[in-house]
């Protein structure tokens, strides 16, 4: 084969694996990411609002009550910290929306007085 030829083979080859390569990080229907790495893990997107006993609202952050460098956070474990806010007495009732990231692709959750509703 001619070297002209054969640079040209390696190129095209070369371009159709990074354009293989970089379809794994576009978006599929009902999938936030196709590459297995970002499949694998829960993410939880929420914006939460919580009533104290005397009636005020403020922002409630839920990533403030994760050990330090958590940050997956999956319907599970949002549940268990909404529980301990509310045993505690920090507020009465909690209410939000936002969106769970997961293999299954991106849901609605709802949290309605205190409880997590996908």
């Amino acid at each position: 084969m001619h070297p002209s030829a054969l640079s040209a083979v390696q190129t095209t080859l070369a371009l159709a694996l990074v354009a293989w390569m970089i379809t794994g990080f576009t978006p599929a229907r009902g999938r936030w990411f196709r590459w297995k790495m970002f499949c694998r893990a829960t993410f939880t997107i929420i914006s939460l609002t919580g009533t104290t006993s005397d009636g005020r609202t403020e922002p409630v952050n839920v990533y403030d009550y994760l050990s330090p460098g958590s940050f997956i956070l999956g319907p599970p474990q949002l549940q268990a910290i909404l529980d301990h806010l509310t045993r505690s007495g920090r507020y009465e009732r909690i209410d939000g929306a936002g969106r769970v990231l997961s293999a299954r692709g991106e849901q609605h959750v709802e949290v309605r007085d205190g409880h997590v509703v996908l």
